[in-house]
């Protein structure tokens, strides 16, 4: 029998070589875990993983080459900038409509800590840039106004992915694809509606990942949506039983 598939010619480029000789353990764990998440598997370890898998691939390099294109992003990832710890009384204390406050309500509502990320440090671009879209993850819900069910979470992730090219985002989105798809497609129209929404989001507003946001706490909400050309998403109700593994990445609205 002829094999099919295609083979290497001296002085040619194998299309399969990089399956074998480029950490062929970090493929394995990014189809495994995609694959638990179609099954249904949300928890934050999986996510974990499947993050781990893509930092030992050149696609979170590449994004980190992308941010540095905006001035300000490319200071924050010189600087590897990580604030310091955040005291949420003192947060909620600030007045209401605040940077701080919302962001306050919205973490104690859910009991996050938001000095998960604390004392961290980065031992690369592609690491701090992973680090810090971690640690802001939740702030980015409570400015763009997408809320924590599935198709919150995803439309989030499509915003991320008119802004840079967020490895993660395009495999949690299409992950959500494929899973709705092939379990909830009466569930379909309004995920893709998510996405075409989180898409032109994106797109119009300024860069999210440049923000020094831990700075700008006392700011009116509204404020920084106006200096950011943000027009929040309108919240987006999840369908039953579809609030799984975004309610363990993201925050309610405010």
């Amino acid at each position: 029998m002829t094999s099919t598939l295609p083979c290497s010619m001296p002085g040619s480029i194998d299309p399969l070589a990089h399956l074998t000789t480029e950490a062929p353990s970090s493929l394995f764990r990014i189809l495994g875990t995609f694959l638990a998440m179609t099954a249904g598997d949300s928890s934050l370890e999986l996510v974990g993983a499947l993050t781990e898998g893509l930092l030992d691939t050149p696609s979170y390099a590449l994004a980190a080459e992308h941010l540095r294109r905006d001035p300000a992003c490319a200071a924050l990832i010189d600087e590897r900038w990580i604030p310091g710890e955040q005291n949420l009384e003192q947060l909620a204390a600030l007045p209401a409509g605040s940077l701080g406050h919302a962001y306050a309500a919205a973490l104690g509502r859910l009991g996050y800590d938001p000095n998960l990320h604390a004392g961290m440090e980065p031992s690369s671009d592609a690491v701090y840039v992973e680090l810090r879209l971690s640690q802001t993850h939740d702030l980015w819900h409570v400015v763009t106004g997408f809320d924590t069910s599935v198709n919150g979470e995803i439309g989030l992730q499509a915003f991320h992915l008119t802004q840079f090219p967020y490895p993660l985002a395009a495999v949690l989105t299409a992950q959500a694809l494929l899973s709705t798809t092939i379990f909830e497609a009466k569930e379909l129209p309004a995920l893709v509606q998510a996405i075409h929404t989180g898409l032109q989001m994106g797109q119009r507003a300024r860069p999210l990942f440049a923000q020094r946001w831990e700075e700008g706490w006392e700011k009116p909400l509204e404020q920084w949506r106006q200096e950011l050309n943000l027009l929040p998403a309108q919240t987006l109700v999840a369908a039953p039983g579809r609030q799984g593994a975004a309610d363990a990445a993201g925050v309610d609205n405010p």
